[in-house]
C-alpha cells in the first residue's frame, strides 16, 4: 500500500469506534472510510461526524468492501472474533481492541487462522503508548535498571465507571478489562520473560449487592519465569464521585542496579468547577473535581484528539502507509494477557495459586 492508499473500515461505532473513525479521516494516507455497526442509526451517526464515505449495518460488507484495505475491530468484547476472522480471510491487516477475545478458545481459533493466512493482527492496549510508559520502556531497552527482580501496578476508578462496563457486559471485570492493560505493561518491560503463578485475592461488596460478580478489590502476585515477582491491583469501586476521568495509576519497577516510579495518578492537574465536569466515558455522569489527564484514551483539545489512542491509532496507520515498525502489543502476546487475567480471577475464586500457562482443562 503506498501512501494516500489506505481505505480503513472501523467495525462497531460505540465510544472508541468513534474515535478510532475520526482519527483515521484525519489521516494523510486515508483516502477511504467505511464504518459499521448493528445498530444503523449509530453506523449512521458515526459516518455523520466523522464523514466516512460508506456506512452500513452489516459488519461483514464493510469488511469486504473493494475499498477497504485494512480493518479496525472495535465492537464489544464478545463479539471481536467473527470480524477479526472475516479480516484475515480476506488479507486485511486488523487492529482490534483489547482483550484478543473473551476465552482462550477464541484467541486460539484466532491465532490459528494469523497463521494459515500469514496475516497481520495488532491488539490495542494502549497504555503502551502513553508518553510516560514510552519513557519507560526507552530505560527497559537500555537496561539501567538491570536485572528487574519486583515492581507493582495499580490502578484506581470510580464506581460509575465500572458500573458503566458492567451494564455493557456483566463478564467485563476490573480485572479482564483494565488490569489487563496493566499485565500488558509488565510483560512489555520484562519483555521475554512471561508470568509462570499467580496468587490472588479479591474483596466482594458494591458490585455484588448491585447484581454483579466482580469484586470491589483484587490483588494478585504474579511470579515470572526468571523469579521477578509483581504486585498487580485495581479497585473500580470508589466513590462515584472520586475525581479521576478514566485511569488513575502508579507503576513501579524494582532492578538490582536501579529502580522506576511512574506516577500517573494526575493529582498535578486539578479542576474544580461548580458548573461540573462531563466524564468522557459516562455521558450522564459528570465530577465537580477532576484530575485532568486521567482519561484512558485522552482527550480533545483544540479540535484534535491527544493521547495514548490517539498516538496508538496514527502509529498503526503509519506503519500501515510506510511500513515502520511499532509497538503495539501482538496477538501472541495479548493471549498471554488474557490468560493472566483469567488465572487471577480464577485464583481469586479458589483461594490457591494457579499456575501458567494453564491446561486444557482449565481454559
Amino acid at each position: 500500500m503506498k501512501r494516500g492508499d489506505l481505505g480503513i473500515a472501523v467495525v462497531g461505532s460505540g465510544r472508541i469506534g468513534t474515535l478510532r473513525a475520526r482519527l483515521a479521516a484525519k489521516h494523510p494516507s486515508v483516502r477511504f472510510l467505511a464504518v459499521s455497526d448493528k445498530d444503523p442509526a449509530r453506523a449512521k451517526a458515526l459516518a455523520d461526524v466523522s464523514g466516512a464515505n460508506l456506512h452500513s449495518a452489516d459488519n461483514d460488507a464493510i469488511i469486504a468492501h473493494p475499498d477497504v484495505t485494512a480493518v479496525i475491530v472495535s465492537t464489544p468484547e464478545q463479539q471481536h472474533t467473527a470480524p477479526i476472522l472475516r479480516a484475515l480471510e480476506l488479507g486485511k491487516p486488523v487492529l482490534v481492541e483489547k482483550p484478543i477475545g473473551f476465552s482462550l478458545a477464541e484467541a486460539d481459533i484466532i491465532l490459528e487462522t494469523l497463521r494459515r493466512t500469514k496475516g497481520s493482527l495488532r491488539v490495542g492496549y494502549s497504555r503502551r503508548y502513553k508518553e510516560c510508559f514510552l519513557r519507560a520502556k526507552e530505560q527497559m531497552r537500555h537496561g539501567r535498571l538491570g536485572k528487574v527482580v519486583g515492581g507493582t501496578a495499580r490502578v484506581y476508578n470510580s464506581r460509575a465507571q465500572a458500573f458503566a462496563i458492567l451494564k455493557r457486559d456483566p463478564h467485563a471485570t476490573p480485572v479482564i478489562d483494565v488490569l489487563t492493560y496493566y499485565v500488558d505493561l509488565m510483560c512489555w518491560f520484562l519483555e521475554g520473560n512471561r508470568p509462570v503463578e499467580v496468587v490472588a485475592r479479591g474483596q466482594h461488596g458494591i458490585f455484588k449487592e448491585a447484581g454483579y460478580g466482580a469484586h470491589d478489590v483484587t490483588w494478585a502476585i504474579v511470579t515470572f519465569a526468571d523469579g521477578a515477582v509483581v504486585n498487580l491491583g485495581v479497585s473500580y469501586a470508589l466513590p462515584a464521585g472520586y475525581p479521576t476521568l478514566g485511569q488513575s495509576d502508579r507503576v513501579e519497577l524494582l532492578g538490582t542496579e536501579g529502580t522506576m516510579i511512574i506516577d500517573d495518578d494526575h493529582l498535578d492537574h486539578l479542576l474544580y468547577s461548580e458548573k461540573g465536569v462531563p466524564h468522557a466515558y459516562v455521558p450522564d455522569h459528570g465530577v465537580k473535581m477532576a484530575f485532568l489527564g486521567s482519561n484512558t484514551a485522552g482527550d480533545w483539545a483544540m479540535d484534535d484528539f491527544w493521547g495514548p489512542l490517539g498516538n496508538e491509532t496514527r502509529a498503526w496507520l503509519d506503519s500501515l502507509a510506510t511500513g515502520a515498525p511499532t509497538v503495539h502489543t501482538t496477538p501472541e502476546q495479548a493471549r498471554i494477557n488474557l490468560e493472566t487475567t483469567i488465572a487471577i480471577e480464577r485464583a481469586v475464586a479458589t483461594g490457591h495459586p494457579v499456575h501458567l500457562p494453564l491446561q486444557a482443562e482449565e481454559r
